[in-house]
């Protein structure tokens, strides 16, 4: 919908998991001097769903993506529990 919304098409972007749980991220096309946004809530599993985009701002940055954003709808371990 926020592509939609902004007039642009999805990237294709290819994630896979190992066996051994490592996550390997291919961008399927050029992003090279282009805005990237990257939406990725970090619900649960939070702890994968927060690697795996950080691995994809890492794989957009070595493809010489201009600027990268990262929409985060849901930013796990942001609440604050106080005693």
């Amino acid at each position: 919908e926020i592509a939609c919304y902004m007039g642009l098409e999805l990237g294709k972007i290819k994630i896979k998991r190992f066996a051994d749980g490592e996550i390997y991220v291919q961008l399927q096309e050029s992003v090279r001097g282009c805005d990237v946004f990257l939406v990725q809530p970090t619900c649960p599993p939070a702890n994968e769903n927060l690697m795996e985009l950080l691995i994809m701002i890492d794989a957009c940055r070595r493809a010489s993506a201009k600027n990268i954003t990262a929409v985060i709808p849901y930013f796990g371990y942001a609440r604050a529990d106080r005693k």
